[in-house]
């Protein structure tokens, strides 16, 4: 795709690798300026960095976006550094550990929640005000494979990513009529920094899913990169409250 996204706005959480960092490297070549969000500060203001040094508009902020207050700083911050907020991926997310439901730990599914879902309800919440004023915008949620079908022993994270594909769904047609689009992408088992240590720690439980992959590989960040892209660009201006599958063919088995 060729996409021109100059004086334009972009937001990205968990910016600072993995598919976060590839989506906000994409907006910036496409022209948009960019504010990397990362419950890591230091890490997300190097990843900032290597786009400013590459000519790029950008900034780090630090965001737990479980953190409501942390969550409007963030906002306000971006709007009053780049002027308006025209995109955001809302990826920023944690894994559960692997559990039967009867095992889990209560902390471990508020921990998840308040990031997976509660961490996306924030960050809508106060992208949508900004849009709102605008009469424009386009928002993409990161749920999971894990949002389109159940996994054994993944229950918390499952739940998590299925609410996020509930609550764009909702939000989407509350803004179809606004100017704002409101979608998701369902990622399959991307090759990121939080997939390589399940592949350390859960080395058996990760081959069992690799063998339901027909495509026989990991997915590459920048192939989410292009899906969110697309979903925010002109190409999909008739497109709302989709989850759209990255999977590599695992949810259509």
């Amino acid at each position: 795709m060729t996409l021109n996204f100059e004086n334009q706005v972009a937001l990205v959480t968990g910016a600072a690798s993995g598919m976060g960092f590839a989506a906000a490297k994409a907006f910036a070549e496409a022209g948009a300026s960019v504010s990397l969000a990362d419950v890591n500060g230091e890490a997300v203001k190097k990843a900032a960095e290597k786009l400013v040094a590459a000519g790029y508009e950008a900034i780090g902020i630090e965001c737990n976006v479980a953190d409501i207050g942390q969550v409007e700083s963030m906002i306000e911050q971006t709007v009053s550094t780049f002027g308006r907020l025209d995109f955001a991926f809302n990826n920023a997310g944690v894994q559960s550990p692997v559990a039967e439901t009867a095992d889990a730990d209560p902390k471990d599914y508020d921990f998840v929640m308040d990031v997976n879902l509660r961490g996306i309800w924030n960050c809508m919440k106060f992208e949508l005000i900004q849009m709102r004023k605008q009469g424009s915008g386009a928002i993409v949620n990161n749920s999971s494979l894990g949002g389109l079908v159940g996994i054994a022993e993944r229950g918390i994270y499952h739940a998590s990513k299925h609410g996020v594909v509930g609550l764009t769904k909702s939000a989407g047609l509350e803004y179809a009529h606004k100017g704002i689009r409101i979608n998701a992408v369902c990622p399959g088992i991307i090759e990121t920094p939080m997939v390589s240590g399940m592949l350390e720690s859960q080395p058996e439980a990760m081959a069992e899913l690799m063998k339901e992959v027909p495509m026989r590989r990991l997915g590459r960040a920048e192939e989410v990169a292009d899906a969110v892209m697309w979903l925010c660009s002109p190409a999909s201006s008739f497109v709302i409250g989709h989850a759209l599958p990255v999977d590599g063919g695992y949810t259509v088995r």
